[in-house]
């Protein structure tokens, strides 16, 4: 049995999309800081959930650990960043390994009842990822910043938005195997039919020893041969 398109689907997009959460929720780059006074002009500032970076774009130097002076780390949208988007990890991760054994692993034929709950943890792994990214998003401007500084949007942010919808898509992908499990289920399962058990028992042979035309033959050759003397 080949392998449904929509489980080929959602093993494409649920790795790539774990993949990318994961490099956004690592990488010290939600937020870019430049133009910030008292500072060279070339100096940026890169704020993550977990680390803020400094570097200095003509030589390339980057420095991290800064020091959190304006109480970045504090505000409600990184604290909820930094609780939703390892446990979003976790449940992917979960849904995957739900995901692979039910996608035709170890098995002639795909498990659609298990390919649709793994599905459905993925689509709310993408969901928890989605969350604290898009509040970000929302409140980038009202955090903590240096005063007469410009603001920007980083490559994480994008990353783990990507990576969200990814999942998402992919949750969604798989969770349509429930309607094999319906239709497997609403299709009734017949009996044997009586015509081939009958075909099957008239396969059997049955020969008889006796040759029951003998005595026709005999009385046939009898009655055509002329009378004997002896008859008469």
């Amino acid at each position: 049995m080949r392998t449904p398109t929509e489980m080929i689907v959602g093993l494409v997009l649920c790795p790539c999309g774990l993949l990318l959460t994961l490099t956004g929720t690592l990488a010290p780059s939600w937020r870019q800081v430049s133009l910030i006074p008292e500072q060279p002009v070339d100096v940026v500032w890169e704020q993550g959930i977990w680390d803020i970076c400094r570097e200095r774009q003509s030589t390339h130097d980057r420095l991290c650990g800064q020091a959190d002076e304006l109480g970045y780390f504090d505000q409600v949208p990184v604290r909820i960043a930094q609780g939703l988007m390892p446990s979003s990890l976790v449940v992917a991760l979960v849904g995957f390994v739900v995901a692979s054994l039910g996608v035709r692993c170890w098995q002639p034929e795909p498990r659609h009842l298990v390919a649709g709950v793994a599905g459905l943890v993925l689509l709310l792994s993408g969901l928890m990822s989605l969350v604290p990214s898009s509040w970000y998003t929302q409140e980038l401007w009202a955090l903590p910043a240096p005063p007469g500084s410009t603001l920007s949007v980083g490559y994480s942010l994008v990353l783990s938005y990507l990576g969200s919808c990814m999942e998402i898509l992919g949750g969604l992908a798989l969770a349509l195997s429930f309607h094999h499990c319906c239709k497997e289920c609403r299709t009734p399962k017949l009996p044997p039919s009586p015509v081939t058990e009958a075909g099957s028992c008239s396969n059997r042979a049955y020969s008889n020893p006796w040759d029951v035309l003998e005595d026709e033959q005999d009385r046939h050759h009898w009655g055509s041969s002329p009378p004997c003397d002896s008859d008469l």
